[in-house]
């Protein structure tokens, strides 16, 4: 029985479940090049991944913010994190665009009704449309509700918008934090989406978007 058959409505994270910036980390990795750094691409992105399960993003991200999460990171990559390095990785990375992930492709053979909900501004409906066009029933963000994940009344706020029961609900997101763990408080079955294998397998976890139909 394929996933999806359980289920009469999905939700799905925005920012590192159906979209990403995948070349920050040729970016970053540039930099710290530059500066003389060797640091594997793949460890750049696991310790960027745990320090982003410990450290909340705020709707609308600054310079401030990035200063403070990158000094954080190269912290963690056992670097001394210098004004002009942390100067150099914000400028190497502000403003990039938002892509979808390939296998986003995957959610053209999905037949039952799609929303989104994530932390974000409340520019993400914008976003979701301009990237996907109108395939999602119900686009959320963080912004627009004044709520946040990993808050619990969030999500009880987003289930009801969908006009769906908890139990009738699948969520999928790439965070355990944010997503995974409030999604099952509520009563919302989730998945977690680990495409880089950071977590090991079980099974809660997909590693791309075509497990939901397979």
């Amino acid at each position: 029985m394929k996933l999806l058959e359980k289920y009469k409505y999905i939700l799905f994270d925005a920012a590192n479940t159906l979209i990403h910036k995948p070349s920050v980390w040729e970016k970053m990795f540039a930099v710290l090049e530059k500066h003389e750094i060797t640091i594997a691409i793949d460890k750049l992105r696991y310790n960027h991944k745990l320090l982003s399960e410990i450290i909340d993003f705020p709707d609308r991200t600054s310079f401030e913010f990035y200063r403070g999460f990158n000094q954080q990171l190269i912290l963690s990559l056992g670097i001394i994190p210098t004004d002009e390095l942390l100067d150099e990785l914000f400028s190497a990375c502000k403003g990039l665009p938002w892509e979808k992930f390939d296998d986003t492709e995957s959610l053209k053979e999905i037949n039952i009704p799609m929303g989104v909900l994530s932390n974000f501004n409340k520019d993400l409906p914008q976003l979701v449309q301009q990237i996907f066009g109108d395939i999602f029933s119900d686009i959320i963000s963080s912004e627009q509700l004044q709520l946040r994940k990993p808050s619990q009344e969030f999500y009880e706020r987003a289930v009801a918008m969908t006009g769906f029961q908890k139990d009738e609900i699948l969520y999928v997101g790439d965070s355990l934090k944010l997503d995974i763990i409030p999604a099952n408080k509520i009563g919302v079955a989730a998945l977690l989406i680990d495409r880089p294998g950071f977590f090991g397998p079980n099974n809660t976890t997909i590693t791309d978007l075509y497990a939901l139909t397979r």
